[in-house]
């Protein structure tokens, strides 16, 4: 049973850490901090594990001790999502009451939860190794296939949970598979316990998961390759699409009215300072459709194009946020970067809407980025950016149109939000008097905005240092300017444009 276990180990203790993530995803976001706190703290934890390992294995060389590490392994990784619910509600107070303490607390607290079961789960391999050396003569050719079968097992551990059960049945429930086979595999070694840990953890998979995270008015909620996502409807016919932590609403859809007030109507400005009349439009980053949504509303019999990633979030926008009842549209599923690499369509507009969570992808923020954005623009075509920004600090936003202004000869960047700003790159510059005449031609739904666009708008210069693929710390710039707004007592209170209805 020995390479049964180091095996066993090794895929448990990989499948773990990749729930960590997800288990913590919808409360703290995937960003590489995140990713960052959660593999640091597991090699320790792994490393702890393999130094207590072998040296209980020299005292106690025996089956049984064995199996009582496997199946005190099994039950601490059975119960781990059950412990870890009471804190991960308490960074939900924390977010809600604008508190840096207690989320900090409880994404630490929860983080610390891991330590036992992944601990115990990396004394396994040196333990089973120290029983299996019976002849020193074979110890190098012992060590290497038991090392192997861990490594093995950490590699389907890895892409099991990642790829097949996490997507097809939940954070939840592929925790608790991780610690059947463990609990499974020790049988052999420690019976009676054995027996009665894998009759529990069975019993735990039968009952029903339950919502991840509880929020009242849930529509659905989904655990896929690339995220959390939840739709929750909200007060006077409300619904939105929330992805991973939550603090952003990444679509909003009401019945009969396409505008929002909110940061998709900011690009509705944009198609009267082109040089062409729009035909054909590129939003990338689609999500629940609010911005194809305007658009198609705003310039009737425009043909768009939608990009998005994740095609659960395109599912579930067709069966709760009127998707299929936006006209000419057409949803690709894929990359925004990996579509234009691969499609020789042009456009008169591109909208680049890609936020994951809070968050840019940062391979969507650079020089290059820009420069094959500008290849699939019609002549006299341009650009427009949803760029975040904190009150006070907009050092994100100048990165990006100082990048975009590199490559565009004119860019526009138009704070229209406390949290949100919009960066236009244009094909040709414009005077202050033309931006004003020709904001002055906006759709009559829309009119409203034109005020704010000349009060507000201001031209971008480019940037001496320009973000580029080898260098773009977006998470860097949006993390210290949240967290210094948050520490400052900031609220996340936002206020509408008069687009909203």
């Amino acid at each position: 049973m020995l390479p049964a276990v180091v095996f066993t180990a090794g895929a448990s203790s990989l499948a773990t850490e990749i729930c960590a993530t997800r288990l913590l995803a919808p409360y703290f976001g995937q960003s590489t901090v995140v990713w960052a706190n959660v593999i640091g703290l597991i090699l320790i934890y792994l490393s702890v594990g393999y130094w207590l390992g072998g040296r209980i294995a020299d005292r106690h060389p025996t089956r049984r001790v064995l199996g009582l590490i496997l199946v005190i392994a099994a039950i601490c990784t059975a119960v781990l999502p059950f412990v870890a619910r009471p804190f991960l509600n308490l960074a939900l107070q924390g977010f809600a009451a604008v508190s840096v303490g207690t989320v900090v607390g409880s994404f630490l607290s929860t983080l610390l939860l891991f330590s036992v079961p992944v601990t115990l789960l990396g004394m396994a391999s040196p333990f089973a190794l120290r029983l299996a050396l019976t002849d020193i003569d074979r110890a190098g050719r012992t060590s290497g296939r038991l090392s192997s079968l861990a490594t093995v097992g950490a590699i389907i551990g890895t892409f099991g949970s990642a790829l097949v059960l996490i997507p097809g049945v939940g954070t939840q429930r592929t925790l608790l598979s991780a610690a059947l086979l463990v609990a499974l595999v020790s049988i052999p070694l420690l019976m009676r316990p054995a027996l009665i840990a894998s009759g529990v953890i069975i019993v735990l998979l039968i009952l029903p998961p339950g919502l991840v995270k509880e929020t009242q008015g849930t529509l659905a909620e989904r655990e896929t390759a690339y995220q959390f996502i939840q739709v929750v409807s909200e007060s006077g016919g409300r619904i939105v699409m929330r992805f991973d932590d939550g603090i952003a609403d990444q679509s909003v859809y009401r019945a009969g009215t396409a505008l929002t007030g909110g940061e998709w109507d900011m690009p509705l400005v944009v198609p009267p300072l082109l040089d062409r009349s729009l035909h054909h439009v590129l939003v990338i980053g689609n999500a629940g459709g609010t911005t194809a949504r305007a658009l198609a509303a705003e310039y009737p019999g425009i043909d768009i194009d939608a990009v998005e990633i994740d095609p659960v979030v395109t599912q579930l926008a067709r069966e709760y946020m009127g998707l299929d009842a936006i006209p000419n549209l057409h949803v690709v599923t894929a990359d925004g970067r990996e579509y234009l690499e691969t499609t020789s369509q042009r456009y008169d507009l591109i909208v680049v809407d890609a936020y994951r969570t809070e968050y840019i992808p940062f391979y969507l923020s650079t020089q290059e980025f820009f420069s094959l954005l500008h290849a699939h623009l019609n002549p006299g075509g341009g650009i427009a950016l949803n760029v975040e920004r904190v009150p006070g600090n907009n050092q994100l936003v100048q990165a990006v149109a100082g990048t975009v202004a590199t490559v565009f000869p004119q860019v526009w960047v138009w704070p229209a939000l406390h949290f949100n700003e919009l960066v236009v790159g244009l094909p040709d510059p414009i005077t202050a008097s033309s931006l004003a005449q020709r904001v002055s031609t906006l759709p009559e739904n829309i009119q409203s905005l034109a005020p704010l666009v000349v009060g507000q708008a201001y031209i971008a210069q480019p940037s001496a240092d320009p973000l580029t693929d080898d260098r773009a710390p977006v998470e860097w710039l949006t993390d210290r300017a949240v967290l210094a707004y948050i520490a400052s007592g900031g609220t996340l209170n936002e206020h509408l444009l008069p687009t909203a209805p």
